[in-house]
């Protein structure tokens, strides 16, 4: 049987010194851990929604910093991950409105997808050097295109 999701938080957390990558990383992939454990039987909805309200914390937290001035994740990085944050908050509140375990799958794939391509090091085996300026957040794979197939906005238009 899975632990809860009220259980220790703080278990398994990487030390604060770590490379914000590894920390990011580890934050998508705990979150994940815990929406694939609220799919599990007994199906609880209650489960469900707390494992939304979670991520969308997470994401929320992503998408500050990535509109902060100093921001240093690459222009297009940033613009393609707002997207797919955007998609994320309307995909949770679809789960919020129709709490169905199945529609966790989507999320648990992102988060996935997002904290393999941070806990990855880069070609060589060498550790990124957060101290010299490397964007500690990046996608691997593009993200949905915007409802309407409107085009995205430069971030500096984000605030319109």
């Amino acid at each position: 049987m899975p632990p809860p999701l009220r259980s220790n938080p703080y278990r398994n957390t990487p030390d604060a010194s770590a490379d914000p990558r590894q920390i990011e990383g580890w934050a998508l992939m705990e979150v994940a851990v815990r929406m694939k454990a609220a799919q599990r039987d007994p199906v609880d909805p209650e489960a469900v929604l707390e494992a939304v309200r979670l991520n969308r914390r997470l994401w929320t937290i992503i998408q500050a910093s990535l509109l902060e001035p100093d921001c240093a994740v690459p222009l297009e990085t940033r613009n393609a991950l707002l997207r797919l944050t955007k998609f994320i908050d309307i995909h949770g509140l679809k789960i919020v409105a129709d709490p169905q375990p199945e529609k966790l799958d989507v999320l648990i794939s992102i988060n996935r997808e997002i904290a393999g391509g941070l806990l990855t090091l880069p070609a060589g085996g060498a550790q990124p050097a957060a101290a010299a300026g490397s964007a500690p957040l990046r996608a691997p794979a593009p993200p949905p295109p915007l409802p309407g197939g409107a085009a995205p906005r430069k971030l500096t238009d984000m605030s319109a």
